[in-house]
C-alpha cells in the first residue's frame, strides 16, 4: 500500500468515528500533519474546532496514552503550563478504540479541544522563545520530580539504549538514507562516546525523569500574548537536557546555536538550578538526539517531513559528529 492510499484509509476511519464523540453535525475533517500520528482539525458550523489525533499503531499501548493525559492534566491544574483539554466520547472515555477502512488491527483516538495560536515563524529574533522553552522545560521537570504518578505509569523511555540498541524506539541509524560506508564509520564512533559519557553521567533523579521529549517551537502555540505547549506524544523518561536537544531538532548546525543554547540555559536557570557539569554534557545530548533523528527519519520514510529532511541528514549529521568528537579529543 502506498502512503497516500494509506493516509487516505486513516481518513476515511476518522471520518466514521466522529459519531464517537457528541459534536455538531456535519463535522468535517481537514488533515493538519501526518508524523508519528496523523492528526486533523475538525470544523462545524457554529465555529466548532477541535483537532483529532489517530495514533500511530502500535506505538503506544491504551495505558501509555492515559498516562501522557494523566500528565498534562497534572501540568495544567498545578498551573505548571497551559495544555490541551480533551473531549471525553459519548462512552465518558477520553480514549477511543477504532478499527476498519480496510486498515488491520485496532487505532486509538483521542479529541483535543482546539487551541487558538500560532507557532512561531523561524524567522527574526528567537532568543526570547528559547529561554520561554528553557523555563517550560525547567518547571515541568519541577513538577516531574514532585508530582505522584499515577500507578502503573507506563511511558516510553529516551535512554540510549531506545536510541542505540537492538530494538530502538526509531530503529536503526543505520538503515537511513544516505548513511554510507564512510559516514557509518564516524557515527559509529559518535555511538560509542556517547554511550561512555552517559555512562559516567547517569542517572540521579536531578538529572533524569519525566521528560517532553520534543519541546521545540514547532510545539508552542501563542496567542495574545500566552504561549501554549503542546504534543506530549513522545513524553517519557529520560534526562532532563534531552529537552534542550529536542529544542534544536533539526537544525543542530544553525550557526545561531550558541544564542539559543545561552537563551535556553538563562530561561532553564531562572527556574531551576543547573550545574556547570551538567551544561558541559550538552553536547552529547544534541549528538544523542541528532542521530535519533536520523534513525527516525528511516524508519518514517513514507511522511513528506522525512523525505524533505533525508537527502542531507546523514552527511550532515556525520559532520557534526565530527566536529563534537574532536572537541572531546
Amino acid at each position: 500500500m502506498t502512503a497516500d492510499a494509506a493516509l487516505a484509509q486513516i481518513e476515511r476511519l476518522a471520518v466514521d468515528a466522529l459519531h464517537l464523540w457528541p459534536m455538531p453535525e456535519g463535522s468535517s475533517l481537514r488533515l493538519l500533519n501526518v508524523s508519528e500520528n496523523v492528526t486533523y482539525l475538525v470544523e462545524a458550523s457554529g465555529g466548532f474546532r477541535a483537532v483529532l489525533r489517530v495514533h500511530r499503531q502500535g506505538y503506544h499501548t491504551r495505558r501509555a496514552i492515559e498516562c501522557e493525559l494523566a500528565w498534562m492534566a497534572a501540568l495544567r491544574a498545578d498551573s505548571v503550563v497551559e495544555t490541551a483539554r480533551v473531549h471525553l466520547g459519548r462512552n465518558g472515555q477520553a480514549i477511543q478504540e477504532v478499527e476498519g477502512a480496510g486498515l488491520p488491527g485496532t487505532r486509538h483516538m483521542v479529541l483535543f479541544h482546539f487551541i487558538d495560536g500560532t507557532a512561531p515563524e523561524e524567522g527574526g529574533d528567537l532568543a526570547p522563545l528559547y529561554r520561554q522553552l528553557g523555563e517550560f522545560a525547567a518547571r515541568c521537570h519541577d513538577h516531574a520530580r514532585r508530582w505522584h504518578r499515577p500507578a502503573r505509569f507506563e511511558r516510553l523511555t529516551w535512554d540510549d539504549d531506545a536510541v542505540f540498541g537492538p530494538r530502538a524506539t526509531w530503529g536503526d541509524w543505520r538503515d537511513a538514507p544516505g548513511v554510507t560506508p564512510g559516514i557509518r564509520a564516524v557515527l559509529e564512533q559518535a555511538e560509542a562516546a556517547i554511550r561512555a559519557r552517559l555512562a559516567a553521567y547517569g542517572t540521579g533523579p536531578d538529572r533524569y525523569g519525566l521528560i517532553h521529549a520534543d519541546m521545540r517551537l514547532a510545539n508552542l502555540l501563542i496567542s495574545e500574548g500566552q504561549t501554549r505547549l503542546i504534543d506530549f506524544d513522545d513524553c517519557g523518561f529520560g534526562w532532563f537536557l534531552y529537552d534542550f536537544a529536542a529544542a534544536i531538532s533539526f537544525i543542530e548546525d544553525d550557526p545561531r546555536i550558541p544564542q539559543f543554547r545561552a537563551a535556553w540555559l538563562a530561561g532553564y536557570r531562572s527556574i531551576r538550578p543547573l550545574a556547570a557539569t551538567d551544561e558541559a554534557e550538552m553536547g552529547t545530548f544534541i549528538m544523542l538526539r541528532r542521530m535519533a533523528l536520523l534513525a527516525w527519519i528511516g524508519s518514517h520514510i513514507e511522511a513528506p517531513e522525512p523525505q524533505a529532511l533525508a537527502p542531507d541528514f546523514a552527511s550532515n549529521t556525520a559532520a557534526l559528529a565530527t566536529v563534537w568528537l574532536d572537541r572531546l579529543r
